[in-house]
């Protein structure tokens, strides 16, 4: 009992370091703007980079402790100790609520802006900037785990990283970027959610102890690199020179993209 403690605490201790970084704690009532007021409209529609880079040392410290445990006999023995505690020891029936919880942080940012609660940035640019996360999430994950080849606690293969988890942790970062600030209970149902992901794959005997940090670490990159590309790839795609613009999705092998093809006056 001691141990599985150990385990949930150290994702927890994980996320919420992450997401403290350099955050004001704002009051409820701050949720909802004024939206009579233009100031605050036009602050809607000019997109806010706050990337910093001392944000990315937790998420990069749990990617980097994924891969060091692909050639460390001691980080695998605390892999396998984990799965004991978490199913060996009692196995159990599983459950699928993770297969749903990775998305609930993100979705609720789509749903609070249906109430009418605004977030940082405009519907429009919240959904390029999470569009264009999952695109280096997958397109990363799908990587790594075709060239890891780890195999999975019950035998399966693909373990590393762990996609659920990261799309998890990739959602509450994208929660906290846009509502963080407005109150802290935001970043903390989003976290919690995320963590309870990492959880539930070990729990469904479906990742290693070093799967699920590894994409939590990856999540909250991806969310970030999107964070810090999306500006740049909107200014490029609405500059005063585009006289057309044409967007081709793509789907191969289990990777989706998008194409695009911009034509200059």
């Amino acid at each position: 009992m001691t141990k599985h403690f150990l385990y949930i605490l150290s994702i927890l201790l994980m996320s919420w370091a992450n997401s403290s970084f350099g955050q004001t704690v704002k009051t409820l009532t701050d949720t909802v703007p004024d939206t009579t007021n233009n100031k605050v409209r036009l602050e809607q529609q000019n997109f806010k980079n706050t990337v910093r880079l001392k944000a990315i040392i937790i998420p990069s410290v749990a990617l980097a402790y994924g891969f060091v445990k692909l050639g460390s006999n001691a980080l695998t023995k605390l892999d396998v100790e984990a799965k004991h505690e978490f199913y060996s020891e009692h196995p159990h029936k599983k459950f699928i609520i993770d297969d749903y919880m990775q998305f609930a942080p993100g979705a609720a940012v789509f749903a609070l802006n249906g109430l009418g609660i605004k977030g940082k940035n405009s519907l429009l640019d919240q959904s390029g900037v999470y569009l264009l996360s999952n695109i280096i999430l997958n397109g990363t994950t799908q990587s790594l785990k075709r060239i890891t080849n780890v195999t999975r606690p019950d035998g399966t293969s693909n373990a590393f990283p762990s996609g659920h988890t990261a799309e998890a942790f990739a959602s509450a970062e994208f929660l906290r970027r846009e509502y963080g600030d407005q109150s802290v209970w935001y970043t903390v149902s989003g976290y919690g959610a995320a963590t309870i992901v990492g959880l539930m794959r070990m729990y469904n005997n479906k990742h290693w102890f070093s799967d699920v940090v590894a994409g939590a670490g990856l999540g909250v990159l991806s969310t970030q690199a999107s964070y810090w590309l999306y500006p740049k790839i909107k200014k490029m795609l609405t500059g005063k020179n585009v006289q057309g613009l044409i967007t081709l999705p793509s789907y191969n092998q289990g990777a989706i993209g998008v194409g695009i093809v911009r034509v200059f006056k």
